[in-house]
């Protein structure tokens, strides 16, 4: 990956506000990595690579911190990591097309900005309870998510959260939790199928730079609150941002309209 400095340094700084505000609402910031990424990469395999990496390095920190304060217990998220790391596996293993990658990546984007406003909302503000689902449907979960997070190198916690939020399957920050969890365990599938399947490619200099930028933004926005925009703004913003790009990458990366 061969950019201008100035450049550069403008995807650095992207990648450091990102993990920020990502983290700060539970996220590792994957899908907005992956839409900074097609703005300057060309590579398809460079974008699913390095995009795993920084999700990885955010929700490592917010994981530890999850576990520790006794937000998460494993037994819990297990019926959805059980399923979700072979599938993730499964997905980052195959070599896509890059016109069928953008496709999928454009439509995922898009959905990623869908379901992130979709969290916005309090649907269970009236009925605050948490409700009894039948156990297949944490394992269904966990495979269809995990596949698709493995395909586009995401974690899938952007898409798992706002959907258990709605089905009410526990408390927010249980919820949270578990996206983070689920987020940081197919990373690193995922990124165990591109090295299996000879997909992986880290221009490792620029790798560590933006790994540094999101260990950085990550660190920043678990541990301080931002004041002036609340956590539901944050995510119409950020929502507005991925959709846009979304677009972009279906119509001039995917299907070459433009």
């Amino acid at each position: 990956m061969q950019l201008p400095i100035e450049q550069f340094a403008l995807l650095c700084c992207g990648f450091f506000v990102v993990a920020a505000l990502y983290s700060s609402v539970g996220f590792g910031g994957g899908s907005s990595y992956l839409a900074l990424l097609t703005l300057f990469l060309g590579s398809f395999f460079a974008i699913r690579s390095i995009a795993l990496i920084c999700n990885l390095v955010v929700v490592s920190g917010s994981t530890y911190l999850y576990f520790k304060n006794g937000h998460a217990k494993l037994k819990d998220f297990l019926p959805f990591i059980i399923t979700s790391i072979p599938l993730a596996f499964l997905g980052a293993s195959f070599r896509l097309k890059e016109n069928i990658f953008f496709i999928i990546l454009g439509i995922s984007l898009i959905l990623s900005a869908t379901f992130l406003v979709l969290q916005t909302f309090n649907w269970a503000k009236s009925v605050p309870e948490t409700k009894k689902y039948p156990g297949y449907l944490s394992y269904f979960l966990g495979a269809g998510i995990g596949f698709l997070s493995g395909l586009v190198g995401i974690g899938g916690g952007i898409f798992l959260a706002p959907i258990l939020n709605h089905l009410r399957w526990d408390k927010a920050i249980k919820i949270a939790a578990l996206a983070s969890f689920f987020i940081l365990v197919n990373s690193v599938s995922g990124l165990m199928g591109l090295v299996t399947s000879d997909s992986l490619f880290l221009p490792w200099l620029e790798t560590l730079c933006l790994g540094i930028a999101v260990l950085l933004g990550g660190q920043l926005g678990i541990r301080i609150s931002l004041k002036r925009l609340s956590a539901n703004g944050i995510k119409r913003v950020t929502a507005l941002l991925v959709l846009i790009v979304g677009i972009r990458v279906l119509l001039v990366n995917g299907f070459g309209v433009l």
